[in-house]
Order: C-alpha cells, then sequence, then structure tokens
C-alpha cells in the first residue's frame, strides 16, 4: 500500500505540472502587467494602461477600419491610441479604457480595448419613501 501511495502522489504532481504548464500556453506565459503612462513608452512588451478618454479626440474610419483617441491619466498626460478594429459600441458611453498593446512610433497601438462605462446606479437621485 505504501508503494502505491507514492505513485499516486507522484502521478498527481505530474498531472498539476502539466496543467500548469497548460495554463502557461493558454494565456500566453502570463499575465500584462499595468503601467503608466511613461512605462508603457519604455516598455518592449505588451502592457495595459489605464486612461481617461477624451471624447471629441476621437475618429474611427470605416473603410480602413482604424479607430484613433485619445486617453489622459491622472497627472493630466495624453496618449494618442490606434486600434485596428471595429469602434466598441459603448465606446461613446465610456468614462475611460484599458488599452492592451504596446507603445510604438508616437502612439499606443491597442491590440485589445476594456471599456470602462458608468455604473447605470450612480449619480440616480435616491427616491423618497412612501
Amino acid at each position: 500500500m505504501h508503494k502505491n501511495l507514492k505513485r499516486g502522489i507522484a502521478f498527481g504532481v505530474v498531472i498539476i505540472a502539466a496543467g500548469v504548464g497548460l495554463m502557461s500556453l493558454v494565456t500566453g506565459g502570463g499575465v500584462t502587467p499595468y503601467v503608466g503612462f511613461t512605462e508603457a513608452r519604455a516598455a518592449k512588451g505588451n502592457v495595459q494602461v489605464l486612461g481617461e478618454i477624451i471624447p471629441e479626440a476621437s475618429s474611427y474610419d470605416t473603410q480602413a477600419g482604424a479607430f484613433s483617441f485619445f486617453i489622459v491619466n491622472d497627472k493630466g498626460d495624453k496618449m494618442k491610441v490606434l486600434y485596428d478594429g471595429t469602434k466598441p459600441g459603448n465606446f461613446d458611453q465610456a468614462t475611460s479604457v484599458v488599452c492592451v498593446g504596446r507603445y510604438e512610433s508616437d502612439a499606443f497601438h491597442a491590440e485589445k480595448l476594456l471599456i470602462k462605462c458608468p455604473s447605470k446606479y450612480q449619480d440616480q437621485p435616491k427616491k423618497s419613501g412612501a
């Protein structure tokens, strides 16, 4: 029985190691770090940046499928974002966005946009109790 227990533990360790390896392959080897604008400009790989959207500074070229806009951080720094894809349907209602991609050629080239819309429960007038 003692021999079977050792085999069972060894088998379990192999299964767990295989699962961790598979998850690493599926997720691309790790997570994409959140960084500030300065760090994004200096980064060599993909990063995530968060910024408030400047609504009047966006443009979408439907023929080319290219969307560009500007975001601003809490320090007032602006960054141009280029996204080769369809403009998200809820972009015009959004207050901020997380952009996943890399900075090159004076703009952040986003591969993915995570739109942050205001909650429908914010700034709602309180109902008086009846």
